[in-house]
């Protein structure tokens, strides 16, 4: 796998699969919750979208799944840009790095 950013009002999204089915956001979604111990404090899942929010070294990210868009990891504020982009990136490479 290999994840690309985008850019949109200085925060910085990372699309980890811009082609998968839901099943990879689930699975994605247990590596975060196993591997980096993050828990998920607010899940919204709609017909075609999924955002499940989580804490990650002091920043607040979206794990993103759309039917159209596939999976991606974006920040939930622009405060700090900075520092939430690099955790964002910091999260992608993890998985990437395990075979997502």
């Amino acid at each position: 796998m290999c994840y690309h950013l985008k850019t949109n009002y200085g925060g910085t999204e990372a699309v980890i699969d811009d082609n998968c089915g839901i099943s990879k956001f689930y699975s994605i979604a247990g590596t975060l919750a196993d591997d980096l111990k993050v828990k998920f404090i607010n899940q919204v899942d709609d017909a075609d979208t999924l955002d499940w929010d989580f804490k990650y070294k002091r920043s607040f990210l979206t794990l993103h799944y759309n039917i159209f868009n596939g999976v991606s990891i974006l920040p939930q504020r622009i405060n700090g840009v900075k520092k939430v982009n690099k955790v964002v990136e910091e999260v992608a490479l993890f998985l990437e790095r395990n075979a997502y």
